[in-house]
């Protein structure tokens, strides 16, 4: 027995990328915010000429764990939050 997910509306994608976008936003370390931001934007790059309803479907609720994930992951990382920043963030006198 096969269960179809509904197919996401283009506001649920969209609120989907900004929020992914907000929790790296949450990392406090620099490296791994600029990973998380490229690696989302790259992802639904990857994804947006996808046509079948299941891919799409397979796709947004993949991105869907994968925000839960991150949000989890930010918690965690704000615990063990380095004490110096990162070069990339200090700003020029």
């Amino acid at each position: 027995m096969t269960v179809t997910l509904p197919l996401p509306s283009r506001p649920e994608v969209l609120s989907l990328f900004r929020s992914l976008l907000r929790v790296a936003h949450n990392f406090p370390d620099y490296n791994i915010r600029e990973y998380i931001k490229r690696r989302t934007i790259d992802a639904f790059r990857q994804n947006r000429n996808l046509s079948d309803s299941p891919s799409i479907s397979s796709a947004f609720s993949e991105g869907k764990s994968q925000l839960d994930v991150a949000k989890r992951q930010a918690i965690v990382y704000s615990l063990y939050a380095p004490p110096l920043k990162s070069v990339m963030e200090l700003q020029n006198p």
